[in-house]
């Protein structure tokens, strides 16, 4: 038992806590834009435009690096891809041109955008196909997106944006740890042909083999372009109040930067609560019930960051985040489920382009701010998970092998084997019962 438990856990362990330093850096650059509003006087569109470079590029190339971990399994991604996704937000203080601002974010989106596939191939194989052992995974980066206001908050503090190069200490720490997750995942044993056939688990053991770690059935791409539609107005929801919240709730509580820069933490440390809590429910309720659960909650919840005031407004937060968190890594295996041909696709998308599309919406929601105000460009949020609900109505789980008809059983008990010695003497007491 101990020897099973430490197999599963520990490599778990290892990738979710790389995990959440690479997803410091998807939450530092919005924990940033008060700081460019603040110091380099940038209207809200032009701020959130460095939302839209990182989360741009990472939408487009995170599928692209999905596609390639289909045909090629390529672990070095993880170290190699963390310092990226670190140097270029690390470096997004260090020069007031806007130009070079956009251009080291987005490098640093190429980062996150190669980790994210690859990361999610490995944590599906050292998970065993577990709910709960992805959505521990899952956790570790939304502990990443918590810490990251924080971590940028006490940064900036010592000296500005310019303090910046500080934020890569994360990086480095992620790229050891993703090693060792490495050699971990290499360690564990060879998956058993008759689990990989089960659809428990991929069909590839560890860090060798081909990317694709789904179990050979068929690709369902009509309930897989429905789940990435519901995913897309979950991540502009998201992408959009991680944007704005910070600034929002100063206006509508009158405080400083510390109430901005709680109500980020909130709205993303509710979600390393929603991420486990919405594996354990999968288990016990399935996916997709909770999921839809999650986008129907989601509804009152953005309504009332928009419209409550005062305190109360922090709670809208954390309702909202678990809302927008619960169904995370649920999105993840579906997607998986429903391209068991292409899982790296499937990842590539939903931790991709799906998550990261929603930071296109940005620099609109920005626009309409500086035309009106922040609280008119939020209030159109409000709709997006009710439209993500009406998308999940309609899907089934998906088939797994056992959901059909079974082939009749054939057994394959091993032949009996004893010693010699006991195998004549059994042949000499049956003669003698012949006889007798």
């Amino acid at each position: 038992m101990s020897t099973k438990r430490t197999a599963l856990t520990g490599p778990i362990a290892l990738l979710s806590l790389g995990h959440a330093c690479v997803d410091v850096y998807q939450g530092a650059v919005a924990a940033l834009v008060p700081f460019f509003v603040s110091e380099r006087s940038y209207t809200y569109a032009a701020a959130s435009g460095i939302v839209l470079a990182v989360s741009l590029l990472s939408s487009v190339v995170q599928p692209l690096f999905g596609a390639l971990t289909d045909k090629w399994a390529m672990p070095w991604l993880l170290p190699v891809s963390t310092l990226v996704g670190g140097t270029g937000v690390a470096l997004a203080g260090v020069s007031g041109s806007y130009a070079l601002t956009l251009a080291v974010v987005s490098v640093s989106g190429i980062g996150i955008a190669a980790y994210h596939p690859e990361s999610a191939r490995m944590a599906r194989t050292a998970s065993r196909g577990s709910h709960t052992a992805m959505g521990w995974f899952s956790l570790g980066g939304n502990l990443g997106f918590a810490t990251a206001p924080l971590l940028v908050a006490a940064v900036i503090a010592t000296g500005g944006l310019r303090a910046s190069p500080l934020l890569v200490v994360p990086a480095l720490a992620g790229a050891a740890l993703c090693a060792a997750a490495l050699r971990a995942v290499a360690a564990l044993p060879a998956v058993p042909a008759a689990t990989r056939a089960s659809g428990a688990v991929g069909a590839v053991g560890a860090v060798g083999g081909d990317g694709g770690d789904g179990w050979d059935g068929r690709d369902d791409w009509a309930s897989f372009m429905k789940l990435t539609g519901a995913i897309v107005c979950r991540s502009i929801v998201f992408v959009g109040l991680s944007a704005f919240i910070s600034l929002f709730v100063r206006q509508r509580t009158g405080g400083g930067e510390v109430s901005g820069t709680a109500a980020l933490f909130v709205l993303y440390l509710g979600g390393a609560v929603g991420t486990v809590t919405g594996g354990k429910l999968a288990t016990r309720h399935g996916r997709l019930p909770v999921v839809r659960w999650s986008y129907a909650l989601t509804v009152p919840a953005v309504a009332g960051v928009v419209l409550v005031p005062g305190p109360l407004l922090y709670g809208c937060v954390a309702l909202t985040s678990a809302g927008l968190y619960v169904p995370f890594s649920l999105h993840v295996t579906l997607a998986q489920d429903y391209l068991p041909r292409r899982v790296g696709t499937a990842s590539g998308v939903t931790l991709g382009l799906a998550v990261s599309i929603g930071g296109v919406a940005g620099p609109l929601i920005g626009a309409v701010a500086d035309a009106t105000s922040l609280r008119t460009a939020l209030a159109p949020l409000i709709a997006l998970p009710a439209l993500g609900w009406f998308l999940l109505r309609t899907l089934n789980e998906p088939e797994m092998p056992d959901a059909g008809p079974r082939r009749p059983a054939v057994a394959t008990r091993p032949p009996v084997t004893r010693p010699p010695a006991a195998h004549d003497a059994r042949r000499k007491s049956l003669q003698r019962d012949d006889q007798g």
